[in-house]
């Protein structure tokens, strides 16, 4: 065993010892943050999750998901190197939020639609807050402020995207030398559209239907078999979820009480006032890297403070996504090669992208703000963020259909586009 992996062992059993003396000195507190972080489970993340959790298992195995791939390989591999079944995952995480994005990522590298490399460019983009959450949660319920998701959404997805792309020029050494060293059997993952190229001069839309058509019957499951497996499969991913939301709210209330985090809300304080934001919200900031929605709710608690700036930190907490969500994602990629370092790095920049966007934007976007709360009040009752999660999975999956034709359309488009660049070469 290599030296590293001991010094990594045993700083883990240390970190670990350390908690659980914290939890024996403070039951009180870990058992309050318990029941908070269980709540915060089985009221917001359990019935957003797990709808999407079963329908992405479900589609994988009726082949819906590979119809959509060979649609949308003409778009997605000239933009971020993925093949196009990365656009149904993207989509799907988009909707659906984290870490269902990460799910499907995983389940297409088992069933060896993609390599390890443009499984890590995929999952590094598509782990976002899903719009319910944003707009229910964050906008509605934090901040009162209905018209604040317009810019937050801005930020938040138009950086995801922006990641996405500088991901296309992530591990492309790698790639070559994967592909050189491999004989021809042995080569990386193909995805399903790659099997029906794009030169075969059958069209797009018949090629798409004998993946689905291909993907059926690989997987041959009776349909019954096939849903009962994938609400276990969905429970199982849902509980796992769970016990890491309740994990990291406990952690984050014992180092609060021990005063552990005093030295960590200074440092994020210091770092706050160079970028001209309230030294005040560093509390936001420190529960944001851990778990999400505590961070979001701190960064809209105090009102006397600016809103452009809170907003800022929100966007940040959102596109990081807290520790929590981190180890979530570390769970569901455990069976596959896919590195974690990526990721990390993704998240954060991601983060910091989403605080520049929001401090970029605050002005132009003021009266696309204006307008959408106006709207919002007109439709909402008295409780508009419940309004906004009885919606949640109507709304998600209404989402996630819109998605998927603007990015059908516009994969036709770069198809169309092509074939008039190639007839103008031939003349």
């Amino acid at each position: 065993m290599r030296l590293s992996n001991v010094r990594a062992a045993v700083g883990v059993a240390a970190v670990l010892a350390a908690v659980a003396a914290l939890l024996l000195a403070y039951p009180q507190h870990s058992l309050t943050a318990a029941l908070r972080g269980i709540s915060i489970w089985w009221d917001v993340l359990f019935p957003a999750l797990l709808p999407f959790f079963i329908i992405s298992e479900v589609l994988l195995g009726f082949g819906i998901v590979h119809f959509f791939g060979t649609m949308l390989d003409p778009l997605m591999r000239p933009l971020f190197r993925i093949p196009g079944i990365g656009g149904f995952a993207m989509a799907l995480g988009f909707a659906s939020g984290y870490p269902v994005g990460a799910r499907l990522t995983s389940q297409l590298w088992e069933q060896k639609l993609i390599s390890r490399v443009e499984g890590e460019r995929l999952v590094a983009f598509i782990t976002t807050s899903d719009p319910i959450f944003l707009i229910g949660a964050v906008s509605v319920g934090f901040f009162r402020d209905a018209g604040l998701a317009v810019i937050l959404g801005v930020a938040h997805y138009g950086s995801a995207l922006l990641i996405g792309l500088g991901m296309r020029f992530y591990g492309r050494e790698e790639e070559r030398a994967e592909q050189a060293a491999l004989r021809p059997a042995e080569a990386a993952p193909q995805s399903w559209s790659a099997v029906y190229a794009h030169r075969s001069p059958r069209p797009v839309l018949m090629r798409a239907f004998q993946a689905m058509h291909g993907a059926r019957v690989k997987d041959g499951r009776p349909i019954g078999v096939l849903l009962s497996g994938a609400v276990k499969s969905a429970i199982q991913m849902n509980f796992v979820v769970g016990g890491l939301v309740v994990f990291f709210s406990v952690v984050l209330e014992v180092l609060t009480s021990a005063g552990v985090m005093s030295a960590l809300h200074a440092g994020i304080g210091s770092l706050l006032q160079l970028f001209g934001l309230p030294q005040a919200l560093s509390q936001a900031v420190v529960s944001g890297l851990f778990e999400v929605t505590l961070g979001a709710k701190a960064s809209a608690a105090d009102a006397a403070l600016p809103l452009a700036g809170k907003a800022a930190v929100a966007a940040f907490v959102l596109s990081w996504a807290g520790l929590s969500v981190h180890a979530q994602i570390v769970s569901l990629l455990s069976g596959t090669p896919l590195r974690y370092a990526p990721f990390a790095v993704a998240r954060l920049a991601h983060g910091l992208l989403a605080a520049l966007a929001v401090t970029v934007l605050w002005g132009p976007l003021q009266p696309l703000r204006a307008a959408a709360g106006q709207t919002a009040a007109a439709f909402m009752s008295s409780s508009p963020a419940h309004d906004a999660w009885t919606y949640a999975l109507p709304g998600g999956l209404a989402l996630l259909a819109l998605a998927l034709a603007l990015l059908a359309l516009a994969a036709a488009a770069v198809r169309l586009l092509q074939r008039l660049l190639q007839r103008g070469f031939a003349e």
